[in-house]
């Protein structure tokens, strides 16, 4: 069984590709962890997150929007401390404020999900990859992404670092034409 040369012989990275990534998600909720997933990944290696993924599952409890929303500086003091997770204070302040600007925007009647997924007219991107080689850092779109993020508040939002959430989220199919996760995801 082919896939994606990322994956590697490691079998979390394995299974991470195998069942999650590329998988297109509509949950404001699971998307809004993976953003946070995807943030703190920046400089370190997708391997160091998923070592961490129930640590982080706990230390941000579950990603409840609501929850991370109220996180105060007693909350940020805790995570500091917290060696399951990445320390990093501008990650952590970053997770808080973007699952206000989460919050705010379903208040105003906008979904997460119908926001990102407009980006591409809710349709997957099938970028028909021929080698993982020809898989950019960013794009345009993370490019345009990145920017109204920003613009509305958004924290840690890079275009490097919302290409890499776009592929994770199934937004975009950056599995190369070869892997079998490719044709199962273009059927979606």
């Amino acid at each position: 069984m082919e896939r994606c040369e990322w994956a590697g012989s490691n079998e979390n990275m394995q299974e991470y590709h195998d069942t999650v990534w590329g998988v297109p998600e509509y949950d404001d909720q699971r998307l809004f962890r993976k953003l946070v997933l995807d943030m703190n990944q920046a400089g370190l290696s997708w391997q160091t997150i998923l070592n961490k993924m129930e640590n982080f599952d706990q230390a941000y409890e579950h990603f409840v929007l609501e929850k991370v929303a109220a996180f105060d500086e007693a909350k940020v003091e805790s995570l500091m401390q917290d060696a399951g997770i990445i320390r990093n204070r501008r990650k952590i302040e970053a997770a808080i404020t973007n699952a206000q600007k989460v919050l705010d925007m379903q208040a105003s009647g906008l979904s997460f999900s119908d926001y990102l997924w407009g980006f591409v007219g809710h349709q997957v991107i099938d970028e028909k990859r021929a080698s993982m080689a020809d898989v950019p850092a960013k794009t345009e779109l993370s490019d345009a992404i990145a920017k109204d993020l920003k613009k509305r508040g958004f924290k840690f939002v890079g275009s490097t670092t919302i290409y890499a959430f776009l592929q994770a989220v199934g937004i975009v199919n950056d599995h190369k034409i070869t892997c079998f996760r490719y044709e199962e995801l273009s059927k979606k």
